[in-house]
C-alpha cells in the first residue's frame, strides 16, 4: 500500500452555504454548499486523492445538507466535530442584471461555536500529507488559535503548510486587523496564495513588480499570485518565473482558484513536494489548467473539475 493511499490533504474552514439570488430581483435564492475550503477539499476528492476536513456542524436540516453534500463528494469528515447548538454560516450572493455575483450579508447565527483545538483527534495531524487553510476563520480568536495550534503541531511533525489568503473583508473588524492576522502566519507557511488584489492589499502596494518586491521580505519558499487569464506569478525561493494558462471562454469565474489549488495540493499529495523550480512548475501548470476548466462552468464547487474533465 502507498503512503498516499493511507494520508490524506487535511483542511481546516467554515462549512458554508451560499443562498445565490434565483434572478436579479434577489427575492428568492437557492442554496448550494460552498466556502474556499469546501471547494478545495471537495475539489482534492474528485481528482482522485484522499481529502479531510476539519469543521463543525451541527444537526439541524441545514447542517445536514453540508454533510450529506460533503459526503457525495467523498470527503472525509472523520475528524470534523458536531455540536447540536451550531448553525452553520451563510452568505447571500446578490445578482446583478449583468448577471455578476456579489455577495451581500453574512448570516452566523453562532459565531462563538468554533472548532477547538483541544477537541481534535491527533491523528488526523499524524496523516496529513500537507495541511491547508484559509484565513476565512481567522477572525474569530478561537479559531485563530485553533489554527495556531494545527500549524505548531504540522511543524513539529514537519509536515508541509500551505495558506490561501482568500480574504472576505466584510467578516472583519478592521481592514489593519486582517492584513496583521494574515502576515503573523507568513513566516511559517511553505506554500502561500493570493490574488493579485489581495497581494495589493497586503503589502500596500499599486504594482505587481512592487508587491512581489515587498513580499519578498517575508521568505516564503513559494509564493503563487494567480492573474486571471495571465496564468500564475510564482516566486520560488525569492526566484520569480511567469507560468502562462491556456485561454478559455470563461462563463463564471467563481472557485477557479481554489480548484488551482485543488489541483496543487492534490500532486503535492500524490508525487510529494516539489524539489527544483521545473517541478514547481510543472505543479503550476497543472492548477492552472484546472483553474480554466473550472472558469468555463457555472457554480463554484459544482464546477470544480474532476478527472474525467482532464481527460477530455
Amino acid at each position: 500500500m502507498s503512503s498516499s493511499s493511507i494520508k490524506h490533504v487535511l483542511i481546516y474552514g467554515d462549512a458554508f452555504v451560499d443562498y445565490i439570488g434565483d434572478d436579479s430581483t434577489n427575492k428568492q435564492f437557492s442554496k448550494f454548499l460552498g466556502g474556499a475550503t469546501v471547494n478545495v477539499v471537495a475539489g482534492i476528492s474528485r481528482l482522485g486523492a484522499n481529502s479531510s476536513f476539519i469543521t463543525i456542524t451541527g444537526e439541524d436540516p441545514i447542517s445536514k445538507f453540508v454533510t450529506e453534500e460533503l459526503e457525495a463528494e467523498r470527503v472525509d469528515l472523520s475528524y470534523a466535530l458536531i455540536n447540536p447548538e451550531k448553525r452553520v454560516s451563510g452568505v447571500y450572493v446578490h445578482l446583478t442584471e449583468n448577471n455578476d455575483r456579489i455577495f451581500h450579508s453574512y448570516v452566523d447565527e453562532t459565531p462563538d461555536i468554533q472548532v477547538e483545538f483541544s477537541l481534535l483527534d491527533e491523528e488526523a495531524f499524524q496523516k496529513a500529507s500537507v495541511f491547508h487553510f484559509c484565513s476565512g476563520t481567522l477572525f474569530h480568536p478561537i479559531a485563530l488559535n485553533t489554527t495556531k495550534q494545527i500549524v505548531a503541531k504540522i511543524k513539529d511533525l514537519n509536515g508541509l503548510l500551505s495558506f490561501d489568503a482568500n480574504i472576505r473583508p466584510l467578516r472583519w473588524k478592521s481592514e489593519e486587523i486582517c492584513r496583521e492576522t494574515i502576515i503573523s502566519f507568513f513566516s511559517q507557511v511553505d506554500l502561500l496564495k493570493l490574488t493579485e488584489e489581495e497581494l495589493f492589499f497586503l503589502t500596500k502596494t499599486e504594482t505587481l513588480e512592487a508587491g512581489i518586491e515587498h513580499i519578498q521580505m517575508y521568505q516564503i519558499p513559494v509564493v503563487l499570485i494567480t492573474v486571471g487569464e495571465e496564468g500564475t506569478y510564482a516566486v520560488i525561493n525569492n526566484e520569480m518565473t511567469h507560468v502562462p494558462v491556456k485561454k478559455v471562454e470563461p462563463v463564471d469565474t467563481t472557485g477557479a482558484g481554489d480548484a488551482f489549488m485543488a489541483g496543487i495540493l492534490n500532486q503535492i499529495h500524490l508525487k510529494g513536494k516539489p524539489k527544483t523550480k521545473d517541478e514547481w512548475v510543472d505543479y503550476i501548470s497543472f492548477g492552472n489548467k484546472l483553474g480554466a476548466i473550472c472558469a468555463t462552468k457555472f457554480g463554484a464547487l459544482s464546477a470544480m473539475p474532476r478527472i474525467e474533465d482532464l481527460n477530455n
